[in-house]
């Protein structure tokens, strides 16, 4: 029963909530940035393909381990316009040569991965010289009161959320994987559902 909730209910439910109107205002903000060869990290239904550059992105390379979104996708990924190639594979080990891709574009993804730390600095191996993380990711809040509700709230929410925390500090984290920051926002997408919806967005480069 579990298997089958997480192939064919469990991506509906994701979809669903990812294609909110406050992350599409998200979308619509980071997803350009990215330019030249990409790497979409967690490209899961193709959510982020309608607002890429055109005119900036030369190709993208989409990564996810999961089956079931990867399904839902089928149809946006026929009818990209831009090269598209879509790989089932997890982020801990990206299939791809050292220095190969010019952005990696990371949303709303690192909060699922296990072994966020490898991934990051899997992402950084496969960055060529110059190249940036563009980035858009739920995690820990700034205020020690919603962080404490958080930590509270993620001995659950990971179970019945695919393996989304909602505690993690994308700050810290992209830092320690060997990144500095360019640009980095901080804020609330909903006022209304502090817990879930404190966001780190931005840029950042190997260092």
């Amino acid at each position: 029963m579990a298997g089958l909730y997480d192939r064919y209910v469990l991506p509906r439910l994701i979809d669903w909530a990812c294609s909110h109107d406050s992350i599409g205002t998200q979308r619509q903000i980071v997803v350009p940035m990215a330019k030249g060869t990409v790497l979409e990290v967690g490209i899961g239904s193709g959510l982020n393909l309608p607002y890429y550059d055109r005119n900036k992105v030369k190709n993208i390379i989409g990564i996810d381990p999961g089956v079931g979104v990867l399904k839902l996708g089928e149809k946006r990924f026929t009818d990209s316009d831009i090269p598209l190639e879509v790989l089932q594979e997890s982020a801990e080990k990206i299939p791809l040569e050292t220095n190969s891709v010019d952005s990696v574009l990371l949303t709303w993804a690192g909060c699922s991965i296990p072994d966020i730390e490898t991934a990051l600095c899997e992402m950084r191996r496969v960055l060529r010289p110059g190249g940036q993380l563009v980035f858009c990711e739920h995690g820990r809040s700034d205020d020690p009161k919603i962080a404490r509700m958080q930590d509270m709230l993620n001995k659950v929410w990971p179970y019945f959320a695919g393996g989304c925390n909602v505690n993690r500090d994308f700050q810290a984290l992209i830092k320690q994987a060997g990144f500095e920051f360019k640009e980095l926002d901080m804020f609330y997408a909903m006022k209304e559902a502090k817990p879930v919806s404190f966001h780190f967005r931005g840029i950042a480069e190997p260092v």
